[in-house]
């Protein structure tokens, strides 16, 4: 084997043509072309004598991009803020606009029209101790993108912070029956206004649109004995309320008796206060009377007890002088026919039977009276 074999039939030389070409060289020939183009001089393979004008070209290529890099565009509901080496310098408003390219100036782009929204979940107590699940959605605008990228490190997680801490006010100042029933809207409305006035406090730069109480309930561990409590509490307010209806029922009509019983009382005392006067008005009348003709006075009053006795007792007269025979009368008739009299004299005034005779008393005094 020869000295230049390398044992596969080749010579060194033949292996070092077919190798890739150096990196270097690679290098140094997209230079000259570069020259070349750009009116650098010289031959390929010569020395560049021109290296001037190229270098200079290059860098004001690399100006004209960098100045171009300065170029944004701001939509309609956007607003850019422009910060200058971190320091806020100023708010651009929509439009193709420009700026010192990095690293001097750089923009903060901040929706102000879109609507943002974020749920939250909150377990809080109530103002009758009662544990409740809050679920709460949150509408709102981000107004001054000054406000909102400076004031506080994080806007949108102060928000999230205040929600939590302004619904468990408003909850913890709520019972639990006005959260579950017809409260919601209420509730909603003074938890927005306590959030925001709490952001702007903070000067975070949101406004919130809209608060939406969307869910109230019990946790998951509490739900059947809240469930029985509410029962209960229903219960005792419809037994309430039936007291009550019974109350109105009954309360009126007992007034009204009591009324009734008063009126009746009062017509019973004048009653009595106007006989005892008419009797003492007629006992002077009487004693008058007497003094004038006792013995006549006194024939009076006797006829008149005896007239008093007989009316209110029951009588059967019975006359055998014109003939043996006795008639039977039916006495449980006369009874009958005496208490339907007495009831009758009830009603009607009271008023005694005067029966003159016609011919046999004509001589008699004329105030007495005959009594059957």
């Amino acid at each position: 084997m020869a000295f230049n074999d390398q044992g596969n039939g080749k010579s060194p030389w033949e292996s070092k043509q077919n190798q890739p070409p150096d990196l270097d060289q690679i290098v140094d020939e997209w230079q000259k072309r570069f020259n070349q183009l750009f009116g650098g001089g010289g031959k390929p393979g010569g020395r560049n004598t021109r290296k001037g004008p190229s270098t200079y070209l290059l860098i004001g290529m690399a100006l004209i991009l960098w100045v171009l890099t300065g170029l944004y565009q701001i939509d309609d509901s956007e607003r850019g803020v422009v910060l200058r080496f971190g320091e806020y310098h100023q708010t651009t408003t929509p439009g193709l606009k420009w700026r010192v390219p990095w690293p001097v100036d750089s923009v903060e782009v901040v929706n102000v029209n879109v609507v943002n929204r974020f749920k939250q979940q909150t377990t809080m107590l109530t103002s009758d101790e009662n544990i409740i699940v809050v679920d709460l959605v949150v509408q709102y605008r981000k107004t001054n993108p000054v406000d909102f990228l400076f004031n506080v490190r994080d806007a949108e997680e102060t928000l999230s912070e205040v929600s939590e801490s302004a619904i468990r006010e408003v909850a913890g100042k709520t019972k639990l029956d006005f959260i579950l029933t017809d409260g919601r809207s209420e509730i909603a409305i003074q938890t927005q206004d306590l959030i925001q006035r709490t952001l702007d406090d903070y000067g975070t730069g949101i406004v919130i649109t809209k608060v939406n109480l969307q869910d109230a309930n019990f946790p998951l561990q509490v739900e059947t004995a809240v469930q029985d409590a509410i029962k209960a509490r229903e219960d005792k307010e419809r037994f309430s309320f039936e007291a009550e209806a019974y109350a109105n029922d009954v309360v009126p009509k007992a007034r009204g008796e009591a009324a009734k019983m008063l009126q009746e009382a009062e017509a019973y005392k004048e009653m009595v206060v106007a006989d005892a006067e008419g009797d003492a008005d007629r006992f002077s009348k009487l004693l008058f009377e007497y003094q004038l003709a006792p013995k006549v006075t006194r024939d009076r009053l006797y006829i008149e007890a005896i007239e008093n006795v007989y009316r209110n007792s029951n009588k059967v007269l019975m006359d055998s002088d014109g003939s043996g025979n006795l008639i039977y009368l039916p006495i449980d008739k006369l009874l009958e026919q005496n208490k339907s009299q007495q009831s009758n004299r009830a009603l009607a005034p009271n008023q005694s039977i005067d029966t003159p005779s016609s011919q046999t008393n004509q001589n008699q005094d004329p105030r007495m009276r005959r009594v059957r």
